[in-house]
């Protein structure tokens, strides 16, 4: 299995940021992997757990994101999608998306995207 993730590198700050995690060797829909996560690694901080959706489609996010935070999918392409709302230079991260058994650790990690907010 392989995930791709994809998006703009620079956002302006208020603006939303999208990103979509391109899926292949495995169905999102399947329970081969329970979990389709969404985790952050802003300069010189550890990681920071952002959300999952379940094979199913349900979703959980962090409490502290949940207000700004949203994932979805487009099952007929095999992908996922973190959108992040009223954006700030404090979202600025290497964004990984990942699939996992459980929702908050993937067992299998895409290889990350910079995203810078700046003016």
């Amino acid at each position: 299995v392989q995930l791709q993730e994809s998006g703009p590198g620079l956002v302006k700050p208020s603006q939303t940021l999208s990103l979509t995690c391109a899926v292949s060797g495995v169905s999102i829909t399947t329970t081969t992997y329970y979990y389709w996560i969404w985790i952050r690694q802003p300069p010189g901080k550890g990681p920071e757990w952002m959300g999952a959706m379940r094979y199913s489609g349900s979703t959980y996010y962090s409490p502290s994101l949940k207000s700004r935070t949203s994932v979805s999918r487009d099952t007929s392409r095999n992908q996922f999608t973190l959108q992040v709302t009223s954006v700030t230079p404090e979202d600025t991260a290497v964004y990984y998306c990942g699939a996992g058994i459980t929702s908050i650790v993937p067992v299998v990690w895409g290889q990350g995207t910079q995203v810078t907010v700046s003016s």
